[in-house]
């Protein structure tokens, strides 16, 4: 019986077809199958049922004619219940996908332009697997998936690309940048704006503070002497704080140097010139 028997071993995740005198027989499964050699059967050939991957390349052109290599993976599987299928059915299978990869992708692609088919690489690959699967099914393959690696054009084609995209670039940077100087300028006058608004404010408020301060002054030193005048006093005041000023200056080391008549006419002269920016100040106010 021994001499009268052989015997196969598939791998695992492999089947091996068995045919008697050219006619088939039976699927031979992972492990040890025994043959009858004596009857003429023998192993014709063997399946994997493991997950497999084709890489396809094309050529074709897109609508603004320009010509695109793409390369496209598709990942497949023979079906278990239709090992037969698979073996008898097709004699080359790899060749079967790329043809129907090729014919696909040249019907899909040349609708597209450039710019639209990487965006779209996603609905060109669900094309090309629906159209597999409904062709391949049949023959006892199941497609798993579908991907499109790799869009390129020629070289020239992606110099040009870059140089769009870098002009573009620069166009938004530049647009930016000078938004960018504007709102710059725009705040920096505001600023300057606000601060001379506020400046003056305070320049007024000084001004106020100046004349009430006299004002209480003259009050004070008539309230303690009685003969004299009301000019008199603010004329004595402000000389006063003419020599102040003298001092101050004076005694500063960063102080620049002032050219003043320093004669006694020059300071009643000063003195008299101050008293009218008063009166005159005073008197706008109340108009």
């Amino acid at each position: 019986m021994s001499c009268c028997m052989c015997f196969a071993c598939p791998e695992q995740e492999t089947v091996a077809i068995v045919e008697t005198c050219g006619k088939f027989s039976h699927i031979a499964h992972p492990g040890c199958n025994f043959i009858c050699c004596c009857c003429g059967s023998m192993i014709s050939g063997s399946l994997s049922l493991r997950v497999q991957q084709l890489d396809v390349r094309c050529e074709t052109k897109t609508k603004d004619n320009v010509f695109v290599n793409m390369v496209i993976s598709v990942q497949y599987q023979v079906k278990r219940d239709a090992v037969f299928e698979a073996y008898y059915k097709l004699t080359d299978s790899r060749s079967q996908i790329s043809s129907y990869v090729f014919d696909e992708v040249r019907a899909a692609v040349p609708k597209l332009n450039l710019d639209d088919a990487y965006e779209m690489k996603d609905e060109i690959a669900k094309s090309i697997k629906d159209a597999l699967s409904k062709s391949m099914e049949n023959y006892g393959y199941t497609i798993l998936h579908v991907l499109v690696n790799d869009i390129e054009p020629a070289h020239k084609v992606k110099e040009a690309m870059n140089e769009i995209n870098a002009a573009r670039r620069l166009r938004v940077a530049a647009a930016e940048k000078a938004e960018a100087e504007k709102l710059s300028v725009v705040k920096a006058a505001e600023a300057e704006a606000e601060a001379k608004y506020l400046q003056g404010q305070g320049i007024a408020r000084q001004r106020q503070a100046i004349i009430g301060g006299l004002r209480d002054s003259v009050a004070a030193f008539q309230t303690g002497v009685t003969d004299i005048s009301s000019k008199e006093v603010l004329q004595l005041m402000l000389v006063t704080q003419y020599f102040d000023m003298l001092r101050d200056l004076g005694s500063n080391k960063q102080a620049s140097t002032v050219f003043l008549n320093h004669s006694p006419g020059g300071i009643a002269d000063v003195a008299s010139q101050i008293r009218n920016s008063i009166l005159e100040a005073n008197a706008a106010t109340r108009k």
